[in-house]
């Protein structure tokens, strides 16, 4: 670590709190091995503290901290789509990390970057990705996975038909139904790869229209037949683990799942696609990913910004693409032969798919509230409403936020 001697003299022995991930996949055991990295060599005590697993809480969690004042949380993840929301709370990191900021994407730095200052930098990206069992695939006679909905909801049905047989909790596709931040992106991807839209565009709102309906109730007429009942529930471990287990063909899931899945039952059999599309729309992955940002409450600052530049360094993205699957910020690292054999989604025809976007840019500060509206009504759909009566009700309450 560069510099760990001068860090060591001038910040050794503050404490500092980091609300870490830790909430999904192997993420607990790469903050661990992380802080105890930084610690030896800075002599700053880290306490890493997972955010909720559920992203919505995590927000509200920092929200919370954030309009209080506390100086009890000095680094913090930060969803792609909060700094906007958190910028008045957060320390411009732009005179002490802009220089290693030109490292990342220039996409995702731009996002991170409120009325000129740079709130929080990037740690690692993320996007949907559509996983499935190759043997399977094979087993019942298809040489490649779906390309289109349809086709995975006929695949699934065959591959669940088939293994039911042997095991009765096998099911065909799972992913992330909870009333959560995680459905608005899944419903995202649905809607956007079917001509239904990205629930607002051009700074109209477009969810109530023929399209998402027919896609929403399609998902819909899938659950208790070719996914579990139980799916309405369903956060990204829930999904992860019925699918680690061998209890489902396909996921819809993030690129931390491939790492899982390499120590799971499944390890070996697993492959990875851009998810499905109808008609002559493009597949799309929701654009996901978390930063890091510096409370400006935090009675650290000095230290919090010596953790932040090692936790967006890239030795440690390289570390956290091989080791838990994330996707690097640093397309230099990215590139790494190392990082793309520990990867193979990472090749162009899976990671270089179109990315669809949450509607942040157009709610803003009430980003958060729109999102509820939209995974609350999603959720009434997959737990048995018809879209069409659902979607009015959400075209109607997003509208509200952009008026």
């Amino acid at each position: 670590m560069p510099n760990a001697k001068a860090i060591k003299a001038k910040y050794g022995g503050q404490s500092i709190t980091w609300i870490s991930d830790g909430a999904v996949g192997k993420s607990l055991q790469r903050d661990q091995c992380l802080v105890a990295t930084f610690s030896k060599a800075t002599g700053i005590k880290v306490n890493a503290t997972p955010h909720p697993a559920d992203s919505t809480a995590a927000y509200s969690q920092l929200a919370r901290n954030f309009s209080s004042k506390s100086s009890s949380i000095d680094v913090m993840m930060l969803d792609v789509v909060w700094p906007g929301a958190f910028a008045p709370y957060l320390v411009n990191l732009k005179p002490a990390l802009g220089a290693q900021a030109k490292m990342h994407a220039a996409g995702i730095v731009a996002a991170d970057t409120v009325r000129g200052k740079l709130v929080a930098m990037p740690w690692f990206g993320d996007f949907g990705l559509l996983y499935y069992r190759k043997d399977l695939l094979a087993k019942y006679g298809y040489s490649a996975p779906p390309t289109t909905w349809a086709q995975l909801g006929a695949m699934a049905k065959k591959i669940q038909d088939g293994e039911r047989a042997s095991n009765p909790n096998f099911y065909g596709f799972v992913y992330q139904g909870n009333s959560y931040e995680g459905l608005t992106c899944d419903a995202l991807e649905w809607l956007a790869s079917s001509g239904g839209g990205h629930f607002i565009d051009g700074g109209k709102v477009t969810v109530n229209n023929p399209r998402a309906a027919a896609i929403l109730n399609l998902q819909r007429s899938w659950v208790g037949n070719i996914t579990p009942r139980g799916v309405t529930t369903y956060q990204e471990t829930q999904s992860n683990d019925a699918f680690d287990a061998g209890d489902a063909a396909f996921l819809r899931n993030w690129p931390y799942a491939w790492a899982t899945a390499q120590s799971s039952t499944i390890a070996g059999k697993v492959g990875t696609a851009v998810l499905p599309h109808s008609g002559k729309n493009a597949s799309v992955g929701t654009v996901g990913g978390w930063q890091v940002g510096l409370s400006k409450y935090s009675k650290h600052i000095g230290a919090s910004t010596e953790l932040i530049r090692w936790l967006t360094s890239p030795a440690v993205e390289r570390f956290d693409a091989i080791f838990n699957s994330n996707v690097p910020t640093i397309p230099a690292v990215a590139a790494l032969p190392a990082v793309r054999r520990a990867n193979p989604w990472l090749s162009p025809s899976v990671a270089g798919v179109a990315r669809a976007a949450r509607p942040s840019q157009f709610l803003g500060t009430k980003y958060q509230q729109g999102s509820t509206y939209i995974f609350q009504g999603i959720n009434q759909i997959l737990n048995g409403q018809d879209a069409k009566s659902v979607l009015p009700t959400i075209q109607s309450q997003l509208n509200t936020l952009i008026k």
